[in-house]
Order: structure tokens, then sequence, then C-alpha cells
């Protein structure tokens, strides 16, 4: 996605799509990881659920501390179903139309009936990310989708691990205070050493997908100079909307391209401070000249007169 803009962000939440049968319910329901990554893309200016709170009403303090808005859509027939969905459309087209500044949309929710909103609003010109968990989401959405981020609820695992992280932060404000330093110090070493197995065992299961290995290669086979790396992570998402590196084993894009680098498949180069990406024969750049040693030239230069004529 273009990094040099700033989205502005539209959010739809299908809430009750969310929370039906995807591990999630209306109490633990957690907003925080998915805005963490649409903020990583911009501003959230527009949020707002859709379902029937009444329903659902452990989630409404969660969600208003977040700033959505809350759209009740009571049941309209007898077996219960309501017009979610149909009202979350409505409102997403007349957002496209209205707000043109708004160019990019986020659907949540893993239902393939959404599928005609989203070929509508890229036909618009509006970017598209979907959300929803991976084991309740149809892949026909998913391909219709410019971008998909997976959500997952947090496991007992992560709750503690978190718990800890807690218990370490004050036993750091303890050693500060000079209060239980040998006991802070031995928590410190541990967690240390936790943190130590556990990074050996996230780099022993890396592994470069076949996907980026072939868009880097297609890529640096028609290119005509340097490539950047969002280009290729771009290109990489076009083709496959919910590819996320992390589920190789790599924590950021750019120890992917450090692997491949490894690999001898490319090669990564630095001018200014931006990195770029090369083919792994291609020539090393020229290095810039200095601007110290340009300027020291032109006054020489500017110092340079000729002698004086001597009229006498």
């Amino acid at each position: 996605m273009d990094t040099k803009k700033e989205h502005r962000i539209a959010l739809f939440l299908d809430f009750e799509n969310l929370v039906t049968n995807t591990g999630f319910t209306a109490g633990n329901f957690d907003l925080q990881p998915a805005m963490d990554r649409l903020l990583e893309r911009g501003k959230v200016v527009f949020r707002r659920a859709y379902c029937d709170w009444s329903r659902f009403k452990e989630a409404k303090g969660n969600l208003h501390e977040f700033g959505v808005e809350l759209i009740d859509v009571p049941p309209s027939t007898r077996s219960g179903k309501n017009g979610a969905d149909m009202r979350l459309v409505i409102d997403a087209l007349e957002l496209c139309y209205a707000r043109e500044h708004i160019d990019t949309f986020a659907i949540a929710s893993g239902d393939s009936d959404f599928c005609p909103l989203a070929y509508k609003l890229r036909e618009n010109g509006r970017q598209l990310i979907g959300l929803a968990v991976k084991e309740a989401t149809s892949p026909l959405f998913v391909k219709a989708c410019d971008e998909f981020i997976y959500l997952r609820p947090r496991t007992r695992a992560e709750k503690e691990k978190e718990k800890r992280g807690h218990e370490h932060d004050e036993a750091a404000k303890g050693r500060k205070h000079g209060k239980g330093h040998e006991a802070g110090e031995r928590h410190g070493k541990d967690a240390s050493g936790n943190k130590d197995k556990e990074k050996g065992k996230a780099e022993a299961k890396t592994e470069v997908p076949e996907l980026a290995l072939e868009v880097v290669q297609r890529l640096l086979a028609r290119a005509t100079g340097p490539l950047n790396p969002s280009l290729i992570k771009e290109t990489i998402v076009r083709k496959e909307p919910d590819f996320d590196e992390r589920e190789h084993g790599f924590s950021t894009f750019a120890k992917l391209l450090a692997s491949m680098e490894q690999e001898g498949l490319l090669r990564r180069v630095q001018q200014g401070r931006q990195w770029y990406v090369v083919g792994p024969d291609a020539a090393p750049p020229e290095p810039p000249k200095r601007r110290g040693a340009r300027n020291a030239e032109e006054e020489d230069e500017e110092e340079v007169y000729p002698d004086p004529v001597d009229d006498f």
C-alpha cells in the first residue's frame, strides 16, 4: 500500500458474524489488535458496528471505548434474522459516494455476501481491507479484498505472557527503588532466557514462502533499477490478500528479505536512509559524491584570482 499518503479508513463491523462460531464472545471480543493493524495504515475516521445489541450487551462497553458507533438492527423476521448486513452495505456505499477523502474501507466480516460490496468499492477506487476469523471466513470474500487481516482470540498462553510482562515491569520498578533487587534480577534473567528460547524456536521454523520467491524473481527480472521493499510487499498482497509473513516465522517483512538475501536470492543496498532490493549479481551502486568535497572545490576555484596588471 502507498506509504507516502496517510490513508483515511472507514471501519464497518458485522458484529454478529464476528462472534458466531469463531471463538469470540460478546464478553471477550477485543478490538485492539485489529485497530493496531489499521492504524499502521492510516487514520480510522469512521467506526460503526451493526447487530441486534439486545443480544450482545456485554460488548457495548468495550466498543464504546474505541469510539465505535453502535447501530441497532432488531430482528425483522420470525426466525430472528435481522438486516444488519443490508444496512451495512447501504451505509458503506453512501459513505463512498459522499466522502471522497475516505479512500480505504475495512469490513469486519467473513461473509461472502459482502463480495458485491467489495467489488463496487474497488470499482470506485477504494482500497478494501477485510477482517475476520480465519476458520469462519469465506475464501471468496478473501479474494474480493485488497488485503485481509485474520483475527483470533488471545490464547491462555498469550494472557499468561502478558501477565508475566506486567510482573517484570513491577520487578523493574522495584529494582529502581532499591527493593527486591535480587528477586527482580533473577526474574529478569529468567524472562530473558525464555525470550531467547522463544526466539530460537521462531527462527527454527522460518521458511521463505514460494509466493515471495516467485514475486521477487519476477520483479527483479523486469526491474531497471533498485526495488523498494514496499513494492514487493504490495505485489505479494495483491496476489494473496491474506499474506502475513509472521505465519512463516518472520516477525517483519524486512527479516523475510534478509533471509532471502542469506540464500543468495537478492541483495539489499542502502541509498541514503532507504533500503532497496537488487538482484544478487547487480553491480554495486556508485557512492554519491561528498557535498563537502564539491563545495571545497568550488571554493578553491572562486579563490583563484589572476595576478594584477602592473601599470607602472
